[in-house]
């Protein structure tokens, strides 16, 4: 197994972050993209992508954040400050140059975070899917955001059957209902078999911290080519207080809706969501059609 080292717990014992590197023999002789989960799941999340977008002669990274999957499960560190101090951990060890940031959820606030605290160091495009920016929790200065009562919600209802509440929000994360089944039960029991390996105060952490980051200012040092993908469906991120407030704070970016796509639109959407990706990193026109909105 691939490991890098992100660090010392309280204890002095190493933090190690579990990695899986495509095509790394080519080195950085290729553009790089590194894939970056999202909660409550791990870089096995990425599995469609990591077997496409390879093919097409590109170095592609994707690791498990720490507390999660194969990753070492520390009692802290699950702020965005250290999480964007883990990537950057990532990509200096591995010495990635003309990387691609792909952020999925609770992964995009990692590479928002990423490029103001590490302004942007290595990194030539960012691309934000069905992502937790720019602010979730609902306020005064964020009229548009989710009330605290859904997190406090989630909270209690992981600290009370951790088990129950992933089987649960697995259906809701792809839009599984009785007349729709975009995804398999097959599939839905992976999930929560890669879910459950987690650490319950990692689960438990990063709903505070996905929910409660503010990272309308980090957007403001973004200073690349940006993507932005959302499934107009979403019920776990509402487009409304996610993708759309980003597109507004990105003007320059490219902004496409998937109509009809839930939250986990890299399975239900795999094969569109590889063909985006590719395009942007391959500086190729982003197609636009009935199944998405204005090119920003």
């Amino acid at each position: 197994m691939s490991y890098i080292k992100a660090g010392s717990d309280a204890s002095g014992e190493d933090i190690k972050l579990f990695y899986t590197d495509q095509n790394p023999a080519k080195g950085n002789s290729l553009p790089t993209v590194v894939l970056i989960h999202g909660w409550p799941l791990s870089h096995e999340m990425w599995d469609y992508q990591l077997a496409e977008l390879p093919k097409h002669n590109l170095r592609v990274v994707a690791y498990d954040r720490r507390g999660f999957g194969k990753s070492s499960q520390t009692w802290d560190g699950y702020d965005y400050d250290t999480l964007a101090d883990d990537l950057k951990a990532v990509l200096d060890t591995l010495d990635l140059h003309n990387v691609t940031l792909v952020g999925f959820s609770m992964g995009g606030g990692e590479v928002a975070r990423y490029m103001s605290r590490h302004n942007g160091a290595r990194v030539a495009k960012v691309a934000f899917v069905s992502a937790v920016t720019p602010y979730l929790l609902k306020g005064d200065n964020n009229p548009d955001g989710v009330d605290k009562d859904t997190f406090d919600t989630m909270v209690e209802t992981i600290n009370k059957d951790r088990a129950d509440f992933l089987q649960t929000f697995g259906k809701h994360f792809y839009g599984v209902s009785l007349v729709s089944h975009p995804v398999s039960q097959a599939h839905l029991d992976g999930d929560f078999a890669r879910a459950y390996v987690a650490s319950h105060k990692a689960t438990v952490d990063c709903v505070r911290s996905f929910s409660e980051t503010d990272f309308r200012n980090d957007l403001t040092q973004i200073h690349v080519p940006v993507l932005i993908i959302h499934g107009d469906a979403d019920k776990t991120v509402p487009i409304e207080s996610s993708g759309e407030l980003t597109a507004n704070a990105l003007p320059n970016a490219h902004y496409l809706v998937y109509d009809g796509a839930p939250h986990g639109l890299f399975v239900t959407e795999k094969d569109r969501l590889t063909d985006d990706l590719l395009s942007f990193v391959q500086d190729k026109t982003l197609a636009t059609n009935s199944s998405s909105t204005t090119t920003y």
